[in-house]
């Protein structure tokens, strides 16, 4: 199932071409197979790179073929998506659970998944030549979706049955500050409010082992003890002389 083919029958915008690569990518998919596209040359349209939006590689190796029989060859598992019930031809499935039941299998079957045209849809001939039919779940007043956003939907379920892609940080593990680091900005903190009056040395009760325990909740990090000690440096700058207090 990690070479799943998304076959796109008689597509008829260049742009959702391009936007269907992207979402086939950005899954981990690469075989995109035409049928009787309205544009010959789509895979080479200006609008269908530009909607591509750095999948180019998907619609270079992408195929167009006359028929689906063609775009079938080598097949074992087709599903094809379709919005409107028949009351003849394969069963309907939600996606996510037909996805993880052929996962499961023992053999995984070579799987393809059918996309009619944006005005038409599938055509029942088209559907019969289906194993199964997926329905995508949707607010049942309205289930109208683009072409490349049911590809994005149905590719984002398929590579979480077959294993999803690990979650990249963007960004560095914070620094986090050491309990020296913590008991230094402790005595800072405890200095600059008693230069400016807040803590009397005299009488502090618990106020700077709740600090300590507020910072510990908070795990600060280095630069977060930095910010810290600059506004304790600040409040001692601004603090009124200890003989005028």
């Amino acid at each position: 199932m990690q070479s799943t083919r998304f076959i796109l029958i008689n597509t008829s915008h260049a742009g959702n071409v391009g936007a269907t690569a992207r979402a086939m990518k950005v899954m981990g998919f690469s075989d995109l197979v035409l049928v009787a596209p309205r544009f010959a040359d789509v895979l080479c349209h200006e609008e269908a790179i530009a909607m591509a939006s750095g999948a180019a590689d998907i619609l270079a190796r992408a195929q167009v073929v006359p028929t689906l029989t063609a775009a079938l060859e080598g097949v074992d598992f087709a599903c094809a998506t379709a919005m409107t019930p028949r009351d003849f031809g394969p069963p309907t499935h939600e996606p996510r659970s037909l996805f993880a039941d052929l996962a499961a299998r023992e053999a995984a079957p070579r799987l393809a998944l059918v996309f009619g045209s944006e005005r038409y849809g599938m055509s029942n001939e088209d559907v019969y030549r289906c194993h199964a039919v997926l329905s995508i779940p949707t607010h049942p007043d309205y289930g109208s979706l683009n072409l490349a956003q049911a590809v994005q939907l149905l590719a984002y379920d398929l590579r979480q049955a077959i294993g999803g892609f690990t979650v990249q940080p963007r960004a560095a593990a914070p620094d986090a500050a050491d309990a020296r680091a913590v008991q230094g900005l402790l005595e800072h903190l405890q200095a600059a409010l008693i230069d400016i009056g807040y803590l009397d040395p005299a009488a502090p009760k618990k106020l700077i082992p709740r600090l300590n325990q507020l910072f510990n909740r908070a795990g600060l990090t280095h630069e977060e003890v930095h910010i810290l000690r600059g506004i304790a440096r600040q409040m001692q700058k601004v603090a009124p002389p200890a003989g005028s207090r």
